[in-house]
């Protein structure tokens, strides 16, 4: 009797022990306090060059802005010298699913044969490449298999390396369109239905775009025109109509989603912004009544215009119907360029990173100024463009206090050489160091 009364008294000081009367939970750990210097900073809002330019970090969030910040004793100072820090990258267009291939069939083949396990492990090197390029937010915009929804939720995991992720899985078209599959005889491949993102008429359609957001879409993506990369379609015309844009726009924004269009051909970039959508990718043969219409409703305008460049140049690499739609699309694109700038189309940064290798999405800033637009509004296309048609510029985007400390410094005055954010030198994601060395001279 005497062990079991003893025994009852050991379990109940146990007991004790773990309640909120005997019980103190381990301390958290007070997070670090780092301060980035340097000789110059772009907030990313103003359109100004502050000198010198620093930015004082505590946890994952900008704590504190400018020289007259206090620092806490203790903490971790970085001084980067003759340096910008600039907001990190947000890209609104690029494909880390998908591998570039310097030979496009050869790449086409390869990407048949693997299994979607095995281009996820592709995926996640791509996503790499891409945060250490400066770019810490994306709007993915299309991939196969769900790859997209895998490896956001491994980067939100801490598995892998790589931007933050917002993704549309499987991108929306009719059959036959650039969205579909290229022309593999039927016996020798399935035929995509509306989980793939292939659907005819406004019923399939609101299905498809259930589908994707079941499965993990945080955006939808469409296609409204044909496409440059892809075999069996005209590049211009439209490939929805007004009914299943209205079906998957409608649909989407019932449930919260912004719906951004590939459309390169004018006629189905209006229906598309008539039907309500957020964002026009590309744009090639938009008309300047279009592109009033979309700045009267806000239509964003994502130009990948590097991409544009890049085909126009590896044009004699494709396939002969491949190649003369590059060129047709290049010829016309500058054009449409500097008319969305006169017009005042909001812009947002987007690249189609895939098209060409993963790591040099910083080309589109410099590729904006070569067209007109000065340095400051070519940055502002990503610290605000992209991050309002995104949605997150109350937590990214720009460097302000409160804000995830998404920061990225470049050599010198960014300002005076665009082509400097092609070259980050530090690279911070929500408060951790990326890129760069953690040690500078105190």
């Amino acid at each position: 009797m005497r062990n079991h009364a003893m025994g009852l008294l050991v379990a109940g000081f146990a007991v004790l022990s773990m309640t909120g009367a005997g019980y103190l939970p381990a301390a958290e750990p007070v997070p670090e306090t780092v301060v980035l210097k340097a000789a110059h900073l772009f907030d990313g809002r103003s359109g100004r060059l502050d000198s010198p330019g620093q930015v004082v970090v505590s946890g994952k969030r900008i704590v504190a802005i400018g020289t007259d910040a206090q620092i806490p004793a203790g903490s971790r100072v970085i001084d980067l010298g003759d340096a910008t820090l600039l907001p990190g990258f947000l890209d609104a267009h690029p494909h880390i699913a998908y591998d570039y291939n310097e030979n496009w069939a050869q790449g086409f083949y390869e990407g048949m044969l693997r299994f979607p396990v095995e281009q996820s492990f592709h995926a996640a090197r791509n996503a790499r490449a891409t945060l250490q390029a400066g770019v810490t937010t994306v709007r993915e915009v299309g991939a196969g298999d769900f790859i997209d929804v895998a490896l956001r939720n491994a980067i939100n995991e801490g598995l892998v390396e790589g931007p933050r992720m917002l993704v549309a899985a499987h991108a929306i078209g009719s059959t036959g369109g650039h969205c579909d599959s290229s022309p593999i005889p039927p016996e020798r491949a399935k035929p995509a239905g509306p989980l793939e993102g292939v659907c005819n008429g406004p019923e399939e359609c609101r299905l498809a775009v259930r589908q994707q957001m079941k499965f993990g879409a945080d955006l939808i993506k469409i296609c409204a025109s044909g496409g440059v990369l892809s075999e069996s379609d005209p590049v211009d015309v439209p490939q929805l109509t007004p009914a299943e844009l209205a079906a998957i726009i409608g649909e989407a924004h019932t449930w919260g989603r912004k719906v951004a269009a590939h459309s390169h051909g004018d006629q189905a970039a209006k229906l598309a912004v008539e039907a309500g959508i957020d964002s026009i990718e590309h744009g090639s043969f938009l008309k300047p009544a279009t592109l009033q219409l979309m700045k009267q409703k806000n239509v964003y305008l994502v130009p990948t215009r590097m991409t544009q460049e890049w085909v126009v140049e590896k044009a004699d690499t494709y396939p002969p119907k491949i190649a003369e739609k590059a060129r047709a699309a290049g010829k016309a694109h500058g054009e449409m360029f500097r008319n969305a700038l006169k017009i005042g189309v909001p812009i947002a940064f987007g690249t189609d990173a895939a098209v060409y290798p993963h790591g040099l999405n910083a080309r589109e800033f410099g590729d904006y100024v070569k067209l007109g637009m000065s340095p400051a509004a070519a940055l502002q296309t990503s610290s605000l463009g992209a991050a309002r048609l995104l949605g997150i510029d109350a937590e990214t985007g720009t460097l302000e206090t409160g804000k995830l400390a998404d920061i990225v410094a470049v050599p010198g005055d960014v300002l005076a050489d665009i082509r400097a954010t092609e070259r980050p030198t530090l690279v911070m994601k929500q408060g951790r160091i990326v890129r760069g060395s953690e040690q500078g001279p105190h």
